[in-house]
């Protein structure tokens, strides 16, 4: 029998051009798929050996990388120019990715207490490029406290407006969040045109991209916050500043 003579199906049959650009697909889809299943697994492992204490969490290491040799930060950072959520040289030997909700007062601890530290030694000497991701997990004023970040981001004023409303965050609880407060906020941060941020609080493009963010890191496994990870570490909660030091450290070492 020769080819002419086998079934095909309906419909021709496919040409060899097209079954290796369906077979490049499905090899890229794999490792897409593989990247993902470590980086749950390293969430996993990290739920696991999480340490009590009032921050929640600790910190994992791992050895391992993804397919293609970068990091696990590497791999689900935005990685873009110019980006209001980041900070640091984009081409920082050692990457962390944060996810941060702003009514969450364990992401307020980090950013009054440790933050401005890491900026000094690492991110602003070109140690570290430093990206926030959004996990809007406390409700509606989450999402519009996020939304008030992005809309003063917009504004080159982004960490300023991050740092005014961690400033005023309680030592314990889910701060109330309404429109009048984080007009305030974007006021303490000098953001220029407060008529504009206030015209983009109910800016419907900036919500979605808060909740798809924040879909993304749930899907991630991402389902407690502040969570961390530096380069191919996990840190779960705001933990001491040395913690951070140390994983930023020993990633430093591999370079």
């Amino acid at each position: 029998m020769s080819d002419a003579d086998l079934p095909h199906g309906p419909g021709p049959a496919p040409s060899i051009p097209d079954l290796k650009r369906k077979l490049r697909t499905s090899r890229r889809l794999n490792l897409a798929l593989a990247t993902m299943s470590v980086f749950l697994l390293v969430v996993i492992i990290t739920q696991q050996v999480a340490m009590s204490g009032p921050s929640g969490g600790g910190v994992t290491p791992t050895s391992t990388s993804t397919a293609s040799g970068q990091t696990l930060a590497e791999k689900v950072a935005r990685a873009q120019a110019n980006d209001p959520m980041a900070w640091g040289d984009p081409k920082a030997p050692v990457v962390i990715v944060q996810w941060t909700d702003f009514r969450c007062p364990f992401c307020a601890a980090f950013a009054k207490d440790t933050l401005p530290t890491l900026f000094a030694q690492y991110i602003d000497t070109g140690k570290v490029r430093f990206e926030l991701h959004d996990a809007a997990l406390f409700g509606d004023q989450s999402v519009d406290a996020a939304v008030a970040a992005r809309a003063a981001g917009a504004q080159g004023k982004y960490h300023e407006f991050m740092t005014a409303l961690y400033a005023a965050a309680p030592a314990s609880g889910h701060p109330d969040l309404p429109k009048e407060k984080l007009i305030a906020f974007a006021t303490t941060a000098g953001v220029p045109d407060l008529k504009a941020f206030a015209a983009a609080l109910d800016d419907q493009k900036l919500h979605q991209e808060v909740i798809d963010a924040t879909a993304a890191a749930q899907q991630l496994g991402v389902n407690s916050v502040p969570f961390f990870v530096v380069g191919n570490q996990v840190v779960n909660g705001a933990q001491p500043l040395m913690n951070f030091q140390s994983a930023i450290e020993s990633e430093l070492a591999k370079k």
